[in-house]
């Protein structure tokens, strides 16, 4: 059952899908439908699950589940990941690959390598002070709170 994201819970799980690009608004608008439809669906073992989701930056989706009311099982974690992976072959994008790091250059969101982040932070071309995206949050408090800080108070502090 699709709820309004701003509605869940702090305690809401949250999955986050770093793009490595960004969408063009076209592409947000035809994502937006598919999220919607999918989560208007989204069961465990028959049982509606309320989740709600939103695009940021054009480049993230961020999927978050009340699981107080139904917890995902493995199935239904399943659905979700197909359902990423066949976003990724529609518009020719990777979601999935975690070992990129996305990050601020001044209101531009920019994506390296993480073999390229660390070059970067060696050569001082990023600092403790970056803006980066820690995708690795896992409630929705700790993405409005931890998600976007400076790579010293993220899991990027070891590269900087």
């Amino acid at each position: 059952m699709l709820v309004n994201f701003n509605s869940l819970p702090g305690t809401a799980r949250i999955w986050i899908y770093q793009c490595n690009r960004s969408f063009t608004d076209a592409e947000v608008e035809e994502i937006t439908q598919s999220l919607t439809l999918f989560l208007k669906n989204w069961t465990a073992h028959g049982s509606d699950l309320q989740a709600g989701f939103e695009i940021k930056y054009k480049r993230f989706i961020v999927i978050a589940l009340d699981q107080q009311i139904n917890a995902a099982t493995g199935c239904s974690i399943d659905a979700s990941v197909k359902f990423i992976q066949d976003l990724e072959s529609i518009y020719k994008v990777d979601l999935m690959d975690k070992m990129n790091v996305s990050y601020k250059q001044g209101d531009y969101v920019a994506y390296k390598s993480l073999i390229d982040f660390k070059k970067m932070a060696k050569d001082k071309a990023v600092s403790k002070n970056t803006i980066v995206f820690n995708n690795l949050v896992n409630s929705k408090a700790e993405y409005l709170e931890f998600w976007e800080v400076p790579a010293s108070e993220s899991w990027h502090s070891r590269f900087v």
